[in-house]
């Protein structure tokens, strides 16, 4: 971990558009280029953030609706009363999550809050 020599912040790698690689500071844009030999101790990450809606998986695959868990229900589309169902957190950690169910006849499929 590098300290910036100006104001003392965290100094953190950064790609240049040549492809080098800078220790640069975000307080005051101070930056010094990295020997090829001490690029090797530095990782440059990006942090991806997922929206509920990103992580939400849609269930096509005919072998994983077989192997999923059933429950007597009455489908509103068919009436009829057998279907799989899985739970997905699609709001925020303090509430509850979802139940999603597919109906085993006409594999129409709702949910439950």
């Amino acid at each position: 971990m590098k300290f910036c020599p100006q104001c003392n912040s965290i100094m953190l790698p950064t790609k240049t558009d040549e492809g080098n690689v800078t220790l640069k500071c975000r307080n005051c844009n101070y930056s010094i280029e990295l020997e090829k030999e001490s690029v090797e101790k530095y990782k440059i990450t990006k942090e991806i953030k997922h929206t509920p809606r990103d992580k939400t998986t849609i269930i096509e695959d005919e072998d994983a609706v077989q192997t999923m868990p059933t429950v007597t229900v009455t489908c509103p589309k068919c009436e009829h009363n057998k279907a799989v169902y899985w739970q997905l957190q699609t709001r925020s950690a303090d509430e509850g999550s979802t139940i999603f169910y597919r109906c085993a006849k006409c594999r129409h499929t709702w949910r439950s809050y």
